[in-house]
């Protein structure tokens, strides 16, 4: 604007907060659903708190007169905004009644649309913002609710449910509902039997033709008879009509979402989350427009020339395009201008070679789909011949391609070639080689594909064009569908119960209605026609409600679970015993995995993604439970843990959740106590345990993050020691080879040293998973750094200032 200043520039990774419950409530076991629709107050959390995304953009921020706002340019994009405003504003330099905070609106990544937003720069829309706010906090407080209770109450009862979560979601439910829908009306398909009469004709030596029936079919097989007796006789079909007509194949309109995810389900057999995935890695690195758009309709001032041009040197395309400019190019059909961006369109042009896979493919679909909107109609020529057989009237259809316009650029989109007829006239008569009746079945229709789902979610309301891919990826992950081949969803026995049991006691939590009401309210807000509190609290009030009625009327959809699954005492397979009753429990391996003591009534919860056995019959011995060994694979973690001890904390300084180690008892063998090693390389509040159950090759891991040590291979036993290091305060490690595998120099058997410190040990260590740099690795002598281990000792002998500086003044 005219001065000169300095340019900072940095990004965030999608949102920087996001909106949860305040602690407590965050509880399952001490809160009641019923009070997350009012009463549990929420609040903005960092989103990726590894990230430290607020602290970053106040960094970055601190000191500067002006912010200018490059976010994504849809409501998710415009909620972004005041999240970064959040964070820079109170570090920003004080300017009196001067405008610090600029909104740059752009649709793609190229220099002319970029120069173009920063010569307009407007303001943020607090409320499209805020309309974005509503739908995350409806969708906490609503999906949260209904989530935890019915979660709670079936995996409470039932044991082969194989989902880990049974979650409800306002867009995720009506989106299982439109997939159900479908199998109930598979289901209570009943085939019926018609018939239909076909005859065969022929002039000479021409082709046969195959004539269809005027009456098309008939569900009585005694009149069907009838209408065969009358014509079977007859030995010629009379020309009654000749009707030539030229048909026009409308190009398509401009690329919006929600047809590219059609498409791309439907032709490329890509699911919606992967092609947006894609999408807006091509937007990023300026390949196409943004990807998010519901406008089917390019801006009066659209360049479509000059984005024309840029497909010219394609050796795919080039010469449609150089056709296209050279004979001009057709104004683009009158789309949907729903006020947000541009269609999408290539921005430059690639090749396969760059783009390669999926990428590429999306990437040629769009293009082709780009240059088809401002290409030609396909023109052909549509001849239908009407005959008459005995007194029955047949005719046969033929279309020959004047001109292929469009469809030269999208061929499956061309119409088929066909033997073209011979000139005739009406009165001719051709010979009847063949009258037969035809004996038919209707047929069910077909599980619902992604593209038919995505088509349904777009009429009815549900969802937006960036989150309906969400919603189709959770049914599928939460195990309510399967995709088949084709890309069809099949619901799952799980998937089907409760739809089936929400339309029995309230088909509105099923139903696209609701939600599609509510999308208008928040349309509203976004527009400013609506109060943004008002809107949130009627929409609580009314799902508040209906949650209410939903836990009184559960019972209706227990008796439908009763059928299909099966109760916790008959799931499962005998494990380790309870250490009450001392009878073996049941592991129950569907999702989620946990243990059942069918004599006590009581579910054990277990860590999930890996398996589980019993761990040599050994016992805590604070409850007397078999302690269970969980691995997560041979190249992954693994340690003990106690059932009861992991569903309640047995230390104030423990949580739910914990294993052996991580249990403080001062004297088990099992414990963190007993096999810690030292604070951990990567993480800060981590320790490197010793895996006993590793052996022969042996490991330590730490407890809280991935971090693994290999060391001692085919050691014969592996034990932490006592005394700890002088050096790194690391616990000493005490090894034992056998003779004719020991790695120990001088054919000793027996060593004890830090793993860190000893040179004795040094080649005998490898870490995984993490590389480390810390400013300890100064000087010294002999230092020969490999990937992953670290060689030689120290220069300097300064003790560390904790046991985190040992691990990664090892391991660089």
């Amino acid at each position: 604007m005219g001065q000169t200043v300095r340019f900072k520039m940095t990004s965030v990774c999608g949102h920087v907060m996001s909106l949860d419950f305040i602690g407590k409530y965050n509880n399952w076991d001490k809160v009641d659903p019923a009070e997350l629709f009012s009463k549990a107050p929420t609040e903005k959390k960092e989103a990726n708190p590894k990230l430290s995304m607020v602290k970053f953009l106040q960094v970055e921020g601190r000191g500067s007169d002006f912010v200018v706002l490059w976010l994504d340019c849809d409501k998710e994009g415009e909620n972004i905004c005041f999240e970064v405003l959040d964070a820079v504003l109170p570090v920003m330099s004080k300017t009196h009644g001067e405008r610090t905070v600029y909104r740059a609106k752009f649709s793609s990544i190229t220099d002319t649309d970029i120069l173009n937003a920063m010569n307009r720069l407007g303001e943020p829309n607090k409320n499209e913002a805020l309309s974005v706010d509503a739908r995350q906090e409806l969708d906490l407080r609503i999906g949260c609710a209904f989530t935890r209770f019915q979660t709670k109450y079936f995996q409470g009862k039932y044991g082969n449910l194989d989902s880990s979560l049974i979650s409800f979601g306002p867009c995720q439910t009506p989106t299982l509902g439109f997939c159900v829908e479908r199998h109930d009306k598979i289901q209570s398909f009943k085939p019926e039997t018609y018939w239909v009469l076909q005859v065969k004709v022929s002039r000479g030596q021409e082709n046969q033709l195959i004539l269809e029936w005027d009456r098309v079919r008939v569900f009585d097989r005694e009149i069907a008879q009838m209408f065969l007796n009358i014509i079977k006789t007859a030995r010629e079909a009379q020309v009654d009509s000749v009707s030539k007509k030229e048909k026009a194949k409308q190009r398509p309109q401009a690329l919006n979402t929600v047809e590219m995810l059609r498409v791309a389900s439907s032709a490329l057999g890509m699911g919606p989350q992967h092609t947006m995935q894609i999408a807006e890695r091509l937007y990023t690195q300026g390949y196409i427009s943004y990807p998010r758009t519901e406008t089917t309709h390019y801006p009066e001032n659209f360049d479509l020339k000059g984005t024309l041009r840029q497909q010219a040197n394609n050796p795919l395309w080039a010469d449609a395009v150089k056709a296209l400019i050279a004979e001009g190019i057709n104004r683009p059909r009158k789309g949907t201008d729903a006020g947000d961006h541009p269609p999408i369109t290539p921005m430059r042009s690639a090749t396969e070679a760059e783009l390669g896979g999926d990428a590429w493919r999306l990437y040629e679909y769009i293009t082709r789909h780009f240059i088809a909107t401002i290409s030609y109609d396909c023109k052909y020529l549509q001849t239908v011949i009407a005959f008459n057989v005995g007194c029955e009237r047949f005719t046969t259809t033929c279309k020959e391609v004047i001109s292929s316009g469009f469809t030269e650029i999208m061929p499956w989109q061309g119409i088929p070639r066909e033997e073209s007829f011979q000139a005739c006239e009406r009165g001719e008569k051709f010979n009847v080689d063949e009258i037969k009746l035809l004996e038919k079945q209707t047929c069910p229709p077909d599980y619902l594909t992604e593209a038919e789902l995505i088509s349904l979610m777009e009429k009815h309301g549900i969802g937006t064009d960036a989150s309906i891919p969400v919603h189709i990826n959770n049914v599928c992950q939460r195990n309510y569908v399967t995709v088949e081949s084709g890309r069809r969803l099949k619901p799952t026995s799980l998937g089907i119960v409760l739809v089936h049991g929400y339309y029995k006691i309230d088909q509105e939590l099923v139903l696209p209605t609701i939600r599609s009401a509510v999308e208008k309210q928040l349309n509203l807000i976004a527009q400013g026609k609506a109060n943004f509190q008002q809107v949130l609290e009627h929409t609580l009030d009314i799902f508040k409600r209906k949650f209410h009625y939903f836990v009184d009327s559960i019972a209706g959809m227990d008796e439908l679970m009763e059928v299909s699954f099966s109760p916790l005492a008959a799931t499962g397979k005998p494990l380790s015993r309870c250490g009450r009753c001392h009878r073996f429990m049941k592991y129950i391996q569907a999702k989620p995995s946990r243990l059942h003591c069918s004599h006590c009534d009581e579910t054990y919860s277990l860590p999930q993604n890996g398996t589980i056995k019993l761990y040599k019959e050994l016992r805590c011995p604070l409850d007397d439970f078999e302690l269970v060994l969980w691995s997560s694979g041979p190249r992954g973690k693994s340690y003990p843990l106690c059932p009861y001890c992991y569903n309640h904390a047995p230390f104030r300084d423990m949580k739910k959740g914990m294993g052996c180690n991580e249990c403080t008892h001062p004297t088990c063998q099992h414990s963190l106590s007993m096999l810690g090693i030292a604070q951990c390389v990567e993480c800060e509040s981590g320790v490197m345990v010793l895996d006993s159950t590793s052996g022969p090759k042996w490991k330590m891991s730490c407890n809280k993050c991935n971090v693994i040590v290999h060391f001692f291979e085919n050691a014969h036993r592996v034990r932490v020691a006592a005394e700890t290091c002088e050096l790194c305060d690391a616990a000493l490690v005490n090894v034992d080879f056998n003779k004719t595998k020991s790695r120990l120099p001088t054919d000793q058997t027996q060593h004890t040293g830090c793993v860190f410190c000893d040179p004795v040990f040094q080649d005998l260590v490898e870490l995984k998973h993490a590389t480390m740099r810390h400013p300890m690795h100064r000087g010294g002598h002999g230092r020969k750094q490999g990937r992953g281990r670290g060689r030689g000792r120290r220069g300097n002998a300064r003790k560390p200032k904790d046991k985190m500086a040992a691990l990664a003044a090892y391991f660089v």
